[in-house]
């Protein structure tokens, strides 16, 4: 559940940064490479923000 949860949120984020990056400003592309840099940095540590949130919010795996 809790992945499910961090990749609807990251997939999020880069739709609502793309769009607002076309529509406000383009400087919304740096929080896109943002939540992709931290993607990637998950991927080698196998440590998410977003997952001890969730966690400390009681929605368990």
């Amino acid at each position: 559940m809790k992945n499910r949860i961090v990749r609807a949120v990251a997939g999020s984020f880069v739709l609502i940064s793309l769009i607002l990056a076309v529509y406000v400003n383009l400087n919304w592309l740096w929080f896109t490479g943002f939540v992709g840099l931290n993607l990637l940095q998950s991927s080698f540590t196998k440590w998410c923000l977003m997952e001890d949130i969730l966690t400390k919010l009681g929605i368990k795996d």
